[in-house]
């Protein structure tokens, strides 16, 4: 009777006890971050240093900062190699040269609508011939049901055989027995059991194809099975590819919908593939992607605009509910990056907090924003290199402060360079034009203006009460000027 009382005391306790744990958990990051440290300890141990293992031990026992232990993901985690699992090839060969781009895509069976052959077609419509020699299309198949995969590999077939025979598109399925348990998992955010089950699914799915991906060419984008492409996206990627070399970066985002349109390079899929299957029913996909690059030290989202890819599809393939998202920023036609020449970048309106001079000369979706200008205030770009310029535009405000605009200014280039490297400036400027509702665009730079320029400048011609965000700062050249 003692026993049992005493049993039924320890049964009390260590329930109190499992509360308290509950209440006290430790954040996603940190947890993850742990395990991924412990779990290389015991796996590769004469790959750790001891000073390594005091830092895990460590981390057992405190609150982790994510900055600070960062590199240890890293460092230790030994995901470089792919997960060990058989593709069935339903369409097309493994590939016979690495290509510049794999788009992926997986896709499964919708209650309503099907936007797969679709999503395919934009690919290829989109595509010059010339782009179409750099990319591979991989599809995915994951559905279960072996009638509507069968079904669906006649109709792609049918429909693309020439990109399959060309070697530019594959089809691929993962037989059921790979994947992990689905039912019974945890219902975190308090999800419906059949929600859990969907979007833990769609990770495993999307892990098994960047695994398949992973050596497929230098570089990946993810994409879902319902989205419309803009002409010559590759063109476009490729050159803000080019604008980021010597910049460190993991994931680049052509578009700010859900997994569509983010690009990663192709080294670090194998470690993204182990991340969202050690994870895969903790969280939808596009958050544990948020939670990967962070642990990559990439802190802020590097977005483009405008997006090269839009949602086309009106029903969801989770129960086929509607899904109205579209993105507001995509343009289908005539889409054109900006070079934007290295440059020095200065002003001496009064900056508000961080919103620096450099953010309006960035293609990243972020802004200079200034205090009230004052008459003779400037913003000036010295280039690095004396430059042939045949477009540039300018835009002022945004869609919430419509009147933080440039209400009196105009555009000037300048040649006749002095200074020292950080002080350098011309000396001689000519003016372009006036800026009109806030916005400036001139074309034919080369044929108005003489001379290589070395600098351009916005001046403020008026003095104004309102504060002034300069949005973007587009310049496109022609050709290297003569040195």
């Amino acid at each position: 009777m003692y026993a049992f009382l005493h049993m039924r005391h320890s049964l009390k306790y260590f329930n109190k006890m499992r509360c308290l744990r509950k209440r006290s958990a430790v954040s996603f990051l940190g947890v993850l971050v742990i395990c991924l440290l412990f779990m290389n300890l015991y796996i590769e141990d004469s790959y750790v240093l001891e000073g390594d293992k005091q830092l895990i031990r460590e981390t057992a026992t405190h609150q982790l900062n994510p900055e600070r232990y960062v590199h240890t993901f890293k460092d230790l985690s030994n995901f470089s190699g792919s997960i060990n699992i058989s593709y069935r090839y339903l369409a097309g060969t493994p590939l016979p040269r690495k290509r510049y781009l794999t788009i992926g895509l997986s896709s499964v069976k919708r209650k309503k609508g099907n936007y797969l052959l679709e999503t395919i077609k934009s690919i290829f419509e989109q595509s010059s011939y010339e782009e179409l020699k750099e990319i591979a299309v991989v599809v995915q198949l994951a559905d279960f049901d072996s009638v509507w995969c069968e079904g669906m590999v006649q109709d792609i077939s049918q429909k693309f055989a020439h990109h399959i025979i060309a070697g530019r598109l594959i089809v691929i399925h993962v037989p059921e027995e790979y994947y992990p348990v689905l039912d019974g998992l945890k219902r975190n955010y308090n999800d419906p059991e059949d929600r859990v089950k969907f979007r833990s699914k769609q990770n495993v799915d999307y892990a098994f194809l960047l695994n398949f991906c992973a050596n497929l060419s230098d570089y990946y984008v993810m994409l879902e099975d319902d989205v419309r492409c803009s002409k010559n996206f590759l063109t476009a990627v490729k050159k803000v590819i080019t604008s980021r070399e010597g910049s460190y970066w993991v994931t680049l985002e052509f578009s700010k919908l859900g997994y569509i349109g983010k690009l990663y390079h192709s080294h670090d899929l194998p470690r993204l593939a182990h991340f969202l299957l050690m994870f895969y029913q903790e969280m939808p996909c596009d958050w544990l992607l948020i939670h990967f690059r962070g642990l990559l030290a990439q802190k802020e989202v590097i977005r483009f605009k405008p997006s090269l890819f839009q949602h086309m599809g009106y029903y969801s393939s989770y129960k086929g509910a509607e899904n109205k998202l579209k993105d507001d920023d995509f343009e289908e036609e005539s889409f054109d990056i900006p070079d934007n020449p290295p440059a020095n970048l200065h002003t001496n309106m009064n900056v508000f907090e961080n919103y620096e001079a450099s953010k309006a000369y960035s293609s990243i979706d972020e802004y200079f924003w200034g205090k009230a200008p004052s008459t003779g205030d400037f913003y000036g770009i010295v280039f690095e290199k004396p430059i042939k310029i045949s477009k540039i535009k300018v835009v002022t405000g945004t869609e919430d402060r419509q009147n933080d605009i440039l209400h009196h200014g105009a555009l000037e280039v300048g040649e006749k360079i002095v200074g020292s490297k950080k002080g350098r400036k011309c000396t001689t400027y000519l003016r372009l034009g006036e800026f009109r509702n806030g916005n400036f665009e001139i074309t034919d730079v080369e044929h108005k203006v003489l001379f290589d320029i070395n600098c351009m400048r916005i001046l403020v011609t008026k003095s104004q009460k309102e504060w002034l965000i300069i949005r973007s700062i587009s310049i496109w050249t022609s050709q290297t000027p003569n040195q």
